[in-house]
C-alpha cells in the first residue's frame, strides 16, 4: 500500500500527505451522497459527525480531531454559559487558537513546500463555530436592531451537542468549505423549509457532474501550467535579467496558474455539498424553473478571470468566506445610521489576512486588496458620472477598470504565494511597485476629480 501511495504521489507530483488528503477530500463526495440514505434526524446528525471525524483522522491523523475539539468546545461552552457575549468570546478565542496553530505549525511554509496539516480545515471550522455563536447571541436581540442576514440566521434555541458536532464536521465539509449556517444545516437535516418533503427536491446529479468536470479541467490546466511558471523563478538570475514587461507578465501568469489549484479544490467541495442536497438554495424564476445551488458555490471562474471591477472579486472568489466576512465583520462594524467606509473595508481585509496566517505576504496582500477595491470604486464612480449618451467614454472607463483590476490583483497575489516579507517586497520592487502606486494614485486623484453625486428625486429628499 505504501509503495502504491508513493508511486501515485510521484505520478501527480505531490507529497504522500497531500495525496492522502486529496483522496479523503474526494471521498467527501460519496460520503455526502450516502447521507441521503440515512433515515431519521438523529442518525443523520450522528452520521455527519462520525464521517467528518473519520475523514479528518485518515487525512491528518488523530491529533486533528483534538485540535478541532478545542474551538468547538470553546464555542459551545460560551453559548451555554455566556449567551449574550458568546459571539464575541468565540470570535476572539477561536481566532487566538487558530493563530497559535498557524504559528506553531508554520502552515504557510508547509503548504508552500507541498506539505499539509489540519490548519486549513481548522480555518473553516473556526468560521463555523463563530457564526453559530453569533447567531445564538442574536437570538436575544430585538429584530428591529438586526440586519436582514442576522434576522434570517438568528438562533432562538441552543443547538444540542449532537447537532453542533454534526454541523461542525458535516461529512468532511470542514476540509475546504464552503462555510454554511447552522440554521441551514438544521433545516436540511430535519427536511424542513426548502427541503420539506412536500416540496420538490431536485436531482443533484447534473450539477454534481458539472462541478466534477470543472474540477478535472482546473486540475489539468494547473498541472500543465505549474512546471512552466514555478514560484522559484522569482529567485533565479533569469528573472532579474528580464525587462519590466516580461516580469509583469510572469507575475500575471504565476497568479493565473496558482488560481487553478483553488478552482479545483472548490469545485470538488461544491460537488460534495451539491450531491448531499445541502447546496440546494431554491428555484429560479425562469420558466420552467431550474434548481439553484448557490449555497455550494465557492467560486465563479469566469467571474474572477474577467472581473471588470475589483469590487466584484469578493462576490466571485471564495464566495462563502467573503459572505461570512461581510455578515460577521464588515456589517457588524458599521454603526446604526452610518455608511461603511474604508475603515470597515480595511478591518475586514485584516481579519481575512489573520485568518489565513500571520505571514507578511498575507498581511500585505490583504492591505493591497483594500487599496485595490477602494481604487476600483473610484473608477466606477467616474464611469457612473459620465452621461449615458457618451457611450465610448463609459466603455473606455470600463476597460480601464478591467485593466486596473487585472494589474493590481496579479501583482498583489504574489505576496499571498511567496509569503515572506523579503520575497514579497523583492517581487513588488522588480516591477517598481506599480501595483501599489496605481491604486494609491487613483484614490488621491479622486480628491481632485470628484464625480458629481447622483441627483435624488424630490420624494427621496423629503425622506
Amino acid at each position: 500500500m505504501a509503495v502504491e501511495m508513493t508511486t501515485m504521489a510521484a505520478a501527480i507530483g505531490v507529497s504522500i500527505p497531500v495525496l492522502r488528503f486529496l483522496l479523503c477530500f474526494v471521498a467527501t463526495i460519496p460520503v455526502s451522497l450516502f447521507w441521503r440514505l440515512v433515515p431519521g434526524v438523529l442518525p443523520r446528525h450522528l452520521y455527519a459527525a462520525f464521517s467528518g471525524a473519520v475523514l479528518s483522522y485518515l487525512s491528518f491523523g488523530s491529533s486533528s480531531n483534538l485540535h478541532f475539539l478545542i474551538p468547538m468546545s470553546m464555542g459551545y461552552s460560551s453559548m451555554l454559559l455566556f449567551r449574550r457575549y458568546a459571539g464575541v468570546i468565540t470570535f476572539f478565542a477561536g481566532f487566538a487558537y487558530l493563530i497559535g496553530c498557524h504559528v506553531y505549525y508554520m502552515s504557510g511554509d508547509a503548504w508552500k513546500e507541498g506539505g499539509i496539516d489540519a490548519t486549513g480545515a481548522l480555518m473553516v471550522l473556526t468560521l463555523k463555530v463563530i457564526s453559530c455563536a453569533m447567531n445564538y447571541s442574536d437570538g436575544l436581540v430585538k429584530e428591529e436592531r438586526l440586519s436582514e442576514a442576522q434576522k434570517k440566521y438568528r438562533l432562538i434555541r441552543c443547538p444540542s451537542l449532537v447537532e453542533y458536532i454534526g454541523y461542525c464536521l458535516c461529512c468532511g465539509s470542514h476540509f475546504a468549505g464552503p462555510v454554511f449556517e447552522m440554521k441551514d444545516y438544521l433545516e436540511w437535516t430535519e427536511c424542513i423549509g426548502i427541503w420539506a418533503h412536500d416540496n420538490r427536491w431536485p436531482s443533484p446529479f447534473g450539477a454534481t457532474l458539472r462541478a466534477l468536470l470543472q474540477a478535472a479541467i482546473c486540475m489539468g490546466l494547473y498541472l500543465l501550467l505549474v512546471p512552466k511558471f514555478p514560484l522559484s523563478r522569482f529567485n533565479e538570475p533569469i528573472y532579474q535579467d528580464w525587462g519590466f514587461w516580461q516580469r509583469l507578465f510572469y507575475q500575471y501568469m504565476s497568479g493565473f496558474t496558482a488560481r487553478w489549484k483553488y478552482y479545483f479544490i472548490w469545485s470538488i467541495s461544491e460537488a460534495a455539498i451539491i450531491i448531499s442536497g445541502l447546496g440546494f438554495s431554491g428555484w429560479s424564476d425562469s420558466s420552467p424553473p431550474k434548481p439553484l445551488w448557490d449555497r455550494a458555490k465557492n467560486v465563479d471562474v469566469l467571474g474572477v478571470e474577467f472581473a471588470t471591477s475589483a469590487v466584484q472579486l469578493p462576490l466571485v472568489w471564495n464566495i462563502q468566506v467573503s459572505t461570512w466576512l461581510r455578515h460577521y465583520v464588515y456589517e457588524r462594524l458599521v454603526q446604526n445610521g452610518k455608511k461603511p467606509g474604508f475603515f470597515q473595508l480595511l478591518a475586514t481585509q485584516t481579519v481575512s489576512a489573520v485568518w489565513h496566517g500571520l505571514y507578511p505576504g498575507y498581511i500585505i496582500f490583504f492591505v493591497q486588496s483594500a487599496l485595490m477595491i477602494a481604487g476600483s470604486r473610484v473608477i466606477y464612480k467616474w464611469q457612473q458620472a459620465v452621461n449615458a449618451k457618451n457611450f465610448l467614454l463609459r466603455k473606455m472607463l470600463t476597460l480601464a477598470n478591467f485593466a486596473y483590476t487585472l494589474l493590481v490583483l496579479n501583482y498583489s497575489c504574489i505576496g499571498f504565494m511567496v509569503l515572506s516579507l523579503k520575497e514579497t517586497l523583492a517581487s513588488y520592487q522588480s516591477v517598481y511597485f506599480v501595483g501599489t502606486i496605481v491604486p494609491v494614485a487613483v484614490i488621491l486623484l479622486s480628491y481632485v476629480i470628484k464625480p458629481p453625486r447622483p441627483a435624488r428625486s424630490k420624494i427621496q429628499k423629503s425622506q
